[in-house]
């Protein structure tokens, strides 16, 4: 009678580990990759592309405005906070290779609202930027 109870408590608890460490799994193999041919930074779940942020480029006097116009995160993967990663990710890379910021994409610009380490680095959007991007 008193191995029931241990055996119960056991199979109980062992699911939540299995399951933590199938997600610790999955999110290390969660990478963020510039894809400049394609003019976007994709998302990865291992080959998979989950996601991605999307830019035009524009040269100017002052150097490259790199327009972000949009963002988007596969919703099976929604509440993971993917989509702050991949635009903090994006941000950093653009700012690192010396180019500026513009945010067009919703998503963009209400993350540069909670992060104030880019403000320096930021272009407001003008209809020459706004002529680079596709027509949908």
């Amino acid at each position: 009678m008193a191995a029931s109870p241990r055996a119960s408590s056991a199979g109980s608890s062992a699911p939540p580990e299995n399951h933590h460490t199938a997600r610790k799994q999955s999110m290390s193999e969660i990478r963020i990759e510039h894809r400049p041919e394609r003019q976007r930074y994709a998302l990865l779940d291992g080959e998979k592309t989950i996601g991605a942020a999307h830019y035009r480029e524009l040269e100017t006097t002052g150097g490259i405005d790199r327009v972000f116009f949009h963002t988007l995160v596969d919703e099976s993967y929604a509440g993971q906070g993917l989509a702050s990663k991949l635009a903090a990710e994006a941000l950093k890379d653009t700012v690192g290779q010396g180019h500026k910021i513009v945010a067009v994409c919703p998503y963009i610009k209400a993350w540069l609202l909670k992060h104030h380490e880019f403000d320096a680095d930021l272009v407001k959007p003008t209809s020459e930027h706004l002529r680079i991007l596709p027509q949908e």
